[in-house]
């Protein structure tokens, strides 16, 4: 008798679990969770594991074999070279982000302003500097710049003017190497700031028109508000891209000369890989995180707070 009520409270409650379970898989949260499972396993893979392994190996000693704690990270504070690659890197991203931000805005407003049978052509010329490889790009400017058969010198010495050493000297090296980065990242505000135009309703532009606005005042309480959230995204996407740059100093200056141009990818490598200490190296590259770490917290947080306000 015991048996037979153990068996119908099992045919019982076999329906329940089976209504359970298809409960739960037709939930939105869980269909979301598992969409983006792949995402999440590929992020894991490729940037918690080796930010985990990095941390890991910044804490040894140069043969790798003895854990030495924060000894790496105190001898770098104490070398001048460590300074002064801060400051050049902080030189470099920030500088580098202004003027990309600048010109992507202002050949947004150009291209927004072009005719929508002439847009997708001016569209695809921009954005060939962005989808080429940086390293391959680099070459043709290397060429551009070199010390003995510069194109840009040439012109000038046509012109009457004193050629230049522009991967020679500090201060131009990085003017070459900001300009490249320049024109590198620039078509990727292009392309985020003219996809934020055409969200802008015109009819915000009709009413500012008929308050009797000009245009600039347009840009500066119509389209900049509208566009502070993706001008602040697309702001931190690239400085974190910046900072992180490896292959434009590389391939044209290689930090030269003296180390004036080093950023912290291209010095970690050099330590790391050319050096043959891969744990002081992976100490330089953890430095940007703090870095990148409060870059991002102000700039979301400002994100944030403007999302509450509207709501």
């Amino acid at each position: 008798m015991v048996d037979a009520a153990i068996g119908d409270v099992r045919e019982i409650s076999r329906p329940h679990r089976k209504a359970s379970n298809r409960r739960f898989f037709q939930r939105k949260s869980t269909i979301a969770f598992f969409m983006a499972l792949p995402l999440i396993i590929l992020i894991f893979g490729l940037v918690l594991y080796p930010a985990g392994y990095a941390m890991h190996l910044a804490m040894l000693n140069k043969s790798m074999q003895r854990f030495v704690g924060l000894s790496n990270f105190t001898f770098l504070f104490k070398r001048e070279t460590f300074w002064m690659v801060v400051q050049q890197s902080c030189i470099f991203a920030i500088t580098a982000v202004i003027f990309k931000a600048l010109i992507g805005f202002i050949v947004a407003h150009f291209v927004h302003n072009v005719p929508a049978n002439k847009q997708r052509r001016w569209r695809g010329i921009l954005l060939i500097p962005w989808v080429i490889p940086p390293a391959m790009s680099t070459l043709a400017w290397l060429w551009l710049f070199d010390p003995s058969y510069s194109a840009f010198n040439w012109i000038f010495v046509h012109l009457g003017l004193s050629p230049i050493a522009w991967t020679g000297d500090a201060y131009w090296a990085r003017f070459c190497v900001i300009l490249i980065n320049v024109w590198y990242g620039a078509p990727f505000f292009l392309i985020m700031y003219l996809a934020a135009l055409k969200s802008v309703p015109e009819q915000l532009y009709e009413a500012a028109q008929i308050d009797g606005a000009n245009w600039w005042q347009k840009i500066w309480y119509v389209t900049l508000p509208m566009m502070r959230n993706i001008i602040a995204i697309t702001v931190l996407f690239s400085t974190i891209v910046t900072f992180a740059n490896f292959d434009i100093v590389q391939v044209l200056t290689a930090g030269g000369p003296i180390d004036k141009t080093h950023v912290f990818a291209t010095w970690a490598f050099r330590l790391g890989i050319q050096g043959g200490d891969i744990p002081l190296g992976a100490s330089v590259s953890l430095f940007m995180f703090p870095i990148l770490a409060v870059c991002a917290i102000f700039i979301l947080r400002d994100i944030h707070r403007r999302g509450n306000e509207a709501s």
